[in-house]
């Protein structure tokens, strides 16, 4: 196995070493291993308590090297690895798991809970960015951005032609939401701005003053499905929502309806999407995420109609430095004893004495 470069912040502890990637420390000098690369700030606000190791290179570990990493750690910090129930048996003294991202589908919580393992997640951080780059897909759809940039640089922009350069108006048409948590709502207020008609659809409604603070308007399944001009997807990965949008609801779709995938890739059924696309059930798609993350479906790479964006609903310098020290604050509550202010796991205290 190849060995990965660490960043290793070592505080004077009598006797500890670090042995082919493995934090070894005293057991009364609690360590941390963070999978991915962070702002100075935050690893400063981490050093400063406790021994930290850190993945310096942006890509994400596989099984056998985050095993070989966590072997002796009390707490771990992750962005997209898979933190199976094998990854968990291979650190006995893990605590605290704080996930960088709103989605914890890839973190096995129930072998957590059974360990007393606790879980947070960054979820309050996350909406805005990833509204505005819902926005910006829906956008980029509905001028046809990408097709209209991709003419101009190929040299065709001799005369106008319609058919590749026309898009359609955003304005008084019907932004369909699916999911209205801190996400769906961001999104909401968005259309409100450009005199949209926004309607939404949701596991549980939400209070009529929040209806009317977004100015959005409760439907069914169907009604959101057959009535959206674009629907965007904000929903959690859970058994209810695999395969939420398949054949059935994008036949039921307008010819001239946009789908906008921010969530996650497994809420759309990919394969009954490029059928879809590819025979004009729906006039075009916006996917931030896939199935099968970091592979395409190849039929989606050559069709004018989509627009593909690597998984970077987050990526902005100023919320990622914000979602960095919510995962820090999250890991340090959960060592310290205290309840962290994103715990998905409350199960694992049971038994436990908490401040």
């Amino acid at each position: 196995m190849t060995e990965r470069k660490l960043i290793q912040l070592e505080l004077s502890v009598p006797g500890s070493q670090y042995t082919r990637g493995c934090v070894q420390v005293h057991p009364m000098n609690p360590s941390i291993f963070v999978t991915f690369p962070i702002p100075e700030p935050v690893l400063h606000r981490l050093s400063a308590r406790y021994r930290v190791a850190v993945n310096s290179e942006d890509t994400d570990l596989t099984m056998p090297e985050l095993q070989a990493r966590i072997c002796d750690v009390d707490g771990l910090m992750v962005a997209n690895e898979r933190i199976s129930r094998q990854v968990i048996d291979a650190a006995p003294r893990l605590r605290a798991v704080a996930k960088l991202g709103v989605g914890y589908d890839t973190i096995d919580v129930a072998a957590c809970t059974e360990r007393s393992i606790v879980v947070t997640n960054t979820g309050s951080e996350s909406a805005e960015a990833t509204a505005d780059l819902t926005f910006a897909l829906l956008l980029a759809l509905a001028r046809r951005v990408v097709g209209a940039d991709r003419y101009v640089r190929d040299g065709n922009w001799k005369r106008s032609q319609r058919a590749v350069i026309w898009g359609t108006d955003v304005h008084r048409k019907t932004l369909g939401i699916y999911g209205f948590g801190n996400i769906g709502r961001a999104v909401a207020r968005r259309g409100h701005g450009f005199s949209m008609r926004v309607i939404y659809c949701s596991r549980q409604r939400a209070p009529v003053e929040i209806e009317q603070k977004f100015a959005a308007e409760h439907v069914g399944h169907q009604a959101l499905v057959r009535e959206s001009d674009f629907l965007c997807l904000h929903v959690p990965l859970t058994k209810e929502t695999d395969g939420l949008i398949g054949n059935r609801e994008l036949s039921m779709m307008k010819p001239t309806a946009f789908l906008i995938n921010t969530a996650r890739g497994r809420v759309i059924d990919e394969t009954a999407l490029v059928e879809a696309l590819a025979s004009r059930k729906i006039a075009g798609a916006a996917l931030d995420v896939f199935e099968r993350e970091p592979e395409v479906h190849a039929k989606l790479l050559s069709m004018p109609n989509v627009i593909l964006a690597p998984h970077i609903g987050t990526c902005t310098s100023e919320t990622r430095l914000r979602m960095a020290h919510l995962a820090v604050e999250n890991l340090l509550s959960a060592l310290a004893g205290r309840r962290p202010p994103n715990l998905i796991n409350p199960e694992a205290y049971s038994g436990i004495t908490i401040s």
